[in-house]
């Protein structure tokens, strides 16, 4: 067989096999997704991969370039119920972002990204010594610790509303998503979030 004569399936295979790893879970496309706030953008990082077995861990900050699925399922997992099972968080999370796509006919990953984002908090108080007084002082959020933060909101949320309820891990988890995404202040992220930056306005 010539050159020219090569058979045609096998860039259609490798075409399918691209397409196939830009998808998160085999069904959602990370590839363009939208983010509205430059602050956090290098600190969300979207991959379709939702599993690395820690790799991230051998540097401080590598941390960052970890999917933001992965490390929302990896908060969802700090608590003492759900500790180490990532099996299960995971498919929570997979059926959690089938819901969110259907409610709201979106891209659930791109719907995660806009939740962290508005989640994130932008000031915060730390508490300064003066002598024997401690002083709250309002203080900038540094963007790590806003996507941490908003994360960290998102799992509580998330984890106070399935506890000892009739309602559903993965039922919860869109609700938060959802409505986080959507900026209400109703949802536990939000609401936290916009504590946090009342006390600090206060404390100016």
């Amino acid at each position: 067989m010539s050159a020219d004569e090569q058979p045609e399936p096998d860039k259609h295979v490798g075409t399918e096999g691209e397409d196939a790893v830009a998808q998160l879970f085999g069904k959602w496309d990370v590839t363009n997704i939208e983010y509205g706030d430059p602050s956090t953008e290098r600190y969300i990082s979207v991959t379709p991969v939702a599993h690395t077995m820690g790799r991230h861990a051998r540097k401080q900050f590598q941390k960052s370039e970890v999917s933001i699925v992965e490390r929302l399922v990896n908060r969802l997992m700090q608590t003492e119920e759900n500790t180490g099972k990532k099996q299960q968080t995971m498919r929570i999370t997979r059926e959690a972002f089938d819901i969110i796509h259907d409610r709201t006919e979106e891209n659930p990953v791109q719907v995660l990204v806009t939740a962290v984002e508005n989640a994130a908090p932008r000031e915060e108080t730390v508490r300064l010594k003066y002598g024997g007084i401690s002083v709250p002082k309002a203080v900038d959020v540094a963007p790590q610790r806003r996507v941490d933060q908003a994360l960290k909101f998102l799992a509580e949320g998330v984890y106070n509303t399935s506890f000892k309820s009739p309602t559903d891990a993965e039922e919860a988890l869109a609700e938060q998503l959802i409505g986080a995404a959507d900026y209400d202040v109703q949802t536990y992220a939000i609401n936290q979030k916009e504590e946090k930056e009342r006390v600090a306005a206060a404390a100016r």
